[in-house]
């Protein structure tokens, strides 16, 4: 019993791999395409041929009879028929065309009484038809019964009068041969289907494999991004579609080189930031620790320093926490929270609260609004973004210099720029400001204070709010930072 139902798991299993894998393979759907191509176009190609052999044949075949019919009919008229003779000659040229035919032929006089049948069944006997009348009109009819296989043809007999109609023959064939023929024909042609069904799979297997072995080379180098990142990238042109994928594949293995090398880069930063305050920290230990009777002035001295170390090690690591905080929550619209705000208002509490700091320089704060603008703003990220903007602008600023902050808005969104007289950015170094812990001028960023991670976690809350943030600059010159915000949230 187990057995069996072991067997019935693995029946089931092959069910489901088929269901689920082989229906969408792209070389089965190549191959079930070929076939499809190839197959059905032949089964139509052969069940036109034969219905148009079928039409053509009775077409010929109703032909032929008309005119000997005509012929006949033109000798009966010529004999005397309406008279009420007929020749023992005709008589016996209506047997020969009824045995030619496999058919049965009646005369048929102006009183509808059959006057001759081949058949000799139904001499005497009254017959009255649609075509019979519509023949004495002086019009031959034809038809071809379908159902039945048999062709009906009449015409006139002409009488002595011009125009007159002495009578009327009817002849009846059976298309047995043609349908013979056409059995024969589609027997024939049921064995090319076959041939060529066969030639036709087989092109198809070739053709599916040949055409999935591009996409089988791209899924094994794929693969191998698994086991770590290879310098060869990839180059499978054989089709515009490989092509097309080689180069998003490439640029995909570039841009996860870029963010290994990137995410290595940080994590180096992260602990050399970290380290930092920590070893000057502990030389300053280590420096009382070593000494005796250490003066008070001197160690007074060294805890202020040392209080100044765990202050930039402490904002070092709440704006750590700040930006991956964003990055966790960068796609989950729930953690924003959105509320309408006064724009304007809002630019001010930030300007009021980073006044007195510029002012310890004498750097002019100015604000420039140029309408009331209300937008729909998480009011603490977005106000992080700002204020990291305006001590950028403030901290790399000239003596006696300026920030210009500046609100617009257009219909849809909202435009906050802020500007400054400081030292600018070279050009090579502005692609990279936004990087966690790049520093333009290393040096001078220590000597000011600067964790590298402001204009990183400005840049976070912007995108959070959709929206984005750009910068000109120039050396010496001063920088412009623009940033563009939705006034209604989109989540």
């Amino acid at each position: 019993m187990s057995i069996r139902n072991g067997a019935l798991v693995i029946i089931s299993g092959v069910k489901k791999y088929f269901r689920r894998n082989i229906f969408k393979s792209l070389r089965f759907r190549i191959i079930l395409l070929v076939l499809l191509a190839g197959i059905v176009p032949m089964m139509c190609m052969k069940t036109v041929i034969l219905n148009s052999y079928e039409k053509r044949a009775v077409e010929v075949r109703t032909a032929e009879i008309q005119n000997q019919c005509t012929i006949l009919c033109n000798q009966l008229g010529n004999s005397g028929y309406s008279t009420g003779s007929t020749s023992d000659v005709i008589r016996t040229e209506l047997i020969q065309l009824s045995n030619i035919y496999n058919g049965r032929v009646m005369v048929i006089d102006r009183d509808f009484r059959i006057e001759v049948d081949t058949y000799d069944m139904d001499v005497g006997k009254t017959i009255v038809s649609e075509d019979v009348i519509q023949c004495f009109g002086g019009k031959g009819t034809s038809q071809y019964d379908e159902k039945n296989r048999y062709i009906e043809v009449t015409s006139p007999i002409p009488g002595a009068a011009n125009g007159d109609v002495a009578g009327v023959m009817l002849v009846s064939v059976s298309t047995d041969s043609i349908i013979g023929n056409l059995s024969v024909l589609n027997s024939k042609a049921n064995v090319v289907l076959v041939v060529v069904g066969l030639i036709v799979i087989l092109g198809a297997f070739v053709a599916g494999f040949v055409m999935t072995k591009p996409f089988q080379r791209i899924t094994k180098s794929i693969s191998a991004v698994t086991e770590g990142y290879d310098e060869d990238y990839l180059h499978e042109n054989t089709y515009t579609e490989t092509m097309d994928i080689s180069d998003a594949f490439n640029k995909m293995s570039g841009r996860m080189k870029a963010l290994d090398d990137s995410r290595n880069e940080f994590v180096s930063n992260v602990s050399h930031e970290l380290k930092t305050p920590i070893t000057s920290m502990k030389v300053l230990a280590d420096s009382l620790l070593s000494e005796e009777n250490v003066p008070v002035e001197l160690y007074q001295e060294f805890m202020r320093d040392m209080s100044e170390e765990i202050e930039r090690e402490s904002k070092i690591i709440n704006d750590l926490l700040s930006l991956v905080k964003m990055d966790k929550t960068a796609n989950t619209a729930n953690t924003m929270n959105i509320k309408t705000e006064n724009m304007n208002e809002l630019v001010e509490r930030i300007l009021k609260r980073l006044r007195p700091i510029a002012a310890t320089r004498n750097i002019e704060v100015i604000f420039e609004s140029f309408r009331p603008v209300t937008a729909e703003v998480d009011e603490t990220k977005l106000s992080l973004a700002i204020s990291n903007l305006v001590e950028n602008a403030i901290k790399y600023n000239k003596e006696n210099g300026w920030v210009h902050v500046s609100l617009n808005a257009d219909h849809k969104n909202c435009y906050i720029e802020v500007a400054d007289s400081g030292i600018g950015i070279p050009e090579d170094s502005i692609e990279h400001i936004f990087e966690r812990f790049y520093r333009v001028d290393k040096s001078h960023s220590r000597e000011i204070g600067g964790t590298g991670l402001g204009l990183a976690i400005a840049r976070s809350a912007v995108v959070m709010h959709r929206g984005a943030i750009k910068v000109f600059s120039q050396p010496e010159e001063g920088t412009t930072f623009t940033i563009r915000i939705p006034l209604t949230y989109v989540s």
